[in-house]
């Protein structure tokens, strides 16, 4: 019952903030993938700012209903109803690939193309009469968000030699996957203001680390804010999860991943998001 109210409650926004999600087609920069794009618009003419989502390790699509995931349907419309286009990339259906959670079903040479993927899709939103290409932001969840840290940082794993309008004006990563010493070069760092937010109890991509690493960035001039929310685990802005194991996707080392929904975080990047988003891509 709580899933129907939620799709009613996406449904009333669409309603009055924006158009019916359109399924595009454009190329990674990966030179052989043509991905798969999900854009909304929100409602009203002219040239709008516009957010690129990249999905986490389970992909885009809920596994019970094959539908987009409510979290990120949720996230389109509100987006939306600050004025942005969202455009969601899927990078694994085009690609064959089910999931990335998995020890079996881990394939680090696709998680390391996803900057890439992101890339394709500033290309692509540039290229439309409705958006202002040089006011884009990055969002990522989970390793959606690591491949935004792969994506944004000096020395980026998709960033092209030539941007004639603009690099994505800023970036939010939801616990992102990566975020830690060990899975990233020694000297990173990046110039492109970020966001991340992270639950304090997640065991999946754990804050602590995480934050040892950006404290590091931010040390050396990074632009970078941290939210860590007490009590909230991994996927915490989910609409209506409840708490769940995930048996199924135990890491290398034996944890097993809780996800769940945390109201007070949730609402919170709610408000959060949209401006720190004002602030970078609407600023003059």
């Amino acid at each position: 019952m709580r899933i129907i109210i939620a799709a009613i409650v996406v449904l009333l926004l669409w309603t009055a903030t924006g158009r019916a999600q359109e399924t595009v087609h454009f190329p990674s920069l990966d030179g052989t993938t043509q991905l798969d794009g999900y854009l909304y618009r929100p409602a009203g003419e002219g040239r709008r700012p516009a957010i690129v989502g990249l999905h986490g390790c389970s992909g885009m699509f809920s596994r019970s209903t094959g539908n987009i995931a409510p979290i990120y349907r949720e996230w389109a419309a509100e987006l939306n109803r600050h004025g942005y286009v969202f455009l969601l990339v899927d990078s694994f259906r085009p690609r064959n690939a089910n999931e990335l959670c998995s020890v079996q079903g881990f394939d680090l040479e696709l998680y390391r193309t996803r900057p890439k993927d992101a890339y394709g899709a500033l290309a692509y939103l540039q290229a439309q009469p409705f958006v202002r290409g040089d006011r884009v932001g990055l969002a990522g969840w989970s390793q959606g968000g690591g491949a935004t840290l792969f994506a944004i940082g000096a020395q980026s794993l998709g960033r092209p030699a030539s941007l004639p309008q603009g690099d994505f004006r800023a970036a939010v990563a939801f616990y992102p996957g990566s975020c830690n010493i060990e899975r990233q070069p020694a000297d990173w760092t990046t110039r492109t203001p970020l966001l991340v937010l992270m639950g304090a109890e997640d065991v999946w991509t754990p804050a602590a680390p995480c934050k040892i690493f950006l404290d590091r960035a931010i040390s050396s001039g990074a632009p970078i804010e941290m939210q860590i929310y007490p009590g909230a685990y991994h996927g915490f802005d989910a609409p209506n999860q409840y708490r769940l194991e995930l048996p199924h996707y135990r890491t290398r080392a034996g944890v097993v991943p809780i996800v769940g929904t945390d109201p007070a975080g949730r609402q919170d990047a709610l408000a959060r998001i949209p401006a720190f988003f004002a602030k970078y891509i609407n600023a003059p």
